[in-house]
């Protein structure tokens, strides 16, 4: 008796998913290997008291220790405020973009010019940052040149203005990659609905709000994912030339603060917490982020 259609696909579509499992298990294994693996470890070592060579089970003794210490929530405190920092480093370039999108006179000019921050590292964008913000520096310099050399912000040795002076460089840093991103997003938008739009007589505002931001939302959702994981683990470079974490623990991010725990004091564990942290903040805050994005679509 022949085999019914239906349970023949069935049949081969199963075929096909163990065929597809067998030639995956390889990547598989070594993403495991280059990733769970040492995620693992470092969840184990966050309950012991490690020094890079031996370790001691303690539980959840440093994790109750770090929420308990005001130097540490000062730490979280600065991740959030980067948070904070978010929608102005992609609301900014989003502008920047439909205005070059729109082909202004020099717009070639103005997306060359507002790229370059992106073809330099952290490294040369913290240098630079430090010596704009410093006492005596370029801003200062910049402040006498109009008669207002009897201020001096020194932003850089106050611990709120410190704060500000990061987020503004990182604000700048990231302004480069954002652009490119939506300037990409807006070049596949059909150009028949913004003319539509003006015979109808819709302002630039209007259509901005109603034809580009709901046309890019894909983007403007990977843009935040890069934003999102660059505020909490790629301005390492940055934070470490401009201020060294400094004043205090003033700009000391999650990821800033295992390095000086590990690389300073010697206390891979309280390391290995931070490091843990900051894995959960970035994964949650991204779950969120997904969701708000899927429902909105929905």
């Amino acid at each position: 008796m022949a085999a019914h259609p239906r349970e023949h696909r069935s049949a081969l579509t199963a075929r096909r998913q163990r065929a597809g499992l067998l030639f995956s298990l390889p990547v598989l294994l070594l993403v495991s290997a280059l990733l769970l693996y040492p995620i693992g470890q470092s969840v184990y070592y966050s309950f012991t008291q490690w020094d890079g060579l031996s370790s001691t089970w303690i539980g959840t003794q440093t994790y109750s220790r770090l929420f308990h210490s005001p130097d540490f929530q000062q730490v979280l405190k600065n991740n959030a405020m980067l948070v904070l920092a978010i929608p102005i480093a992609i609301g900014v370039p989003l502008i920047i973009a439909f205005l070059l999108s729109s082909h202004l006179p020099g717009w070639r000019l103005f997306r060359t010019v507002f790229f370059l921050p992106t073809a330099v590292s952290w490294v040369v964008i913290g240098a630079i940052s430090a010596r704009f913000f410093a006492d005596e520096g370029i801003l200062q310099r910049m402040l006498g040149s109009v008669g207002l050399g009897s201020i001096h912000p020194d932003m850089l040795s106050h611990p709120r203005s410190a704060l500000v002076a990061v987020a503004i460089t990182f604000i700048w840093g990231m302004f480069g990659t954002n652009l490119i991103i939506f300037l990409a997003g807006m070049s596949t938008i059909d150009i028949s609905l913004y003319d539509a739009a003006k015979v109808d007589g819709a302002g630039p505002f209007r259509v901005l709000w109603s034809i580009t931001l709901p046309l890019l939302r894909r983007f403007v959702q990977f843009a935040f994912i890069i934003t999102l994981v660059s505020a909490f683990t790629a301005i390492f470079s940055l934070i470490y030339i401009m201020t060294g974490g400094g004043p205090g623990f003033a700009t000391t991010t999650l990821e800033f603060y295992g390095y000086q725990q590990g690389f300073a004091t010697g206390d891979f564990g309280t390391a290995a917490t931070a490091g843990v942290l900051l894995f959960i903040a970035v994964a949650v805050v991204s779950i969120v982020q997904v969701r708000l994005f899927r429902g909105a679509d929905e």
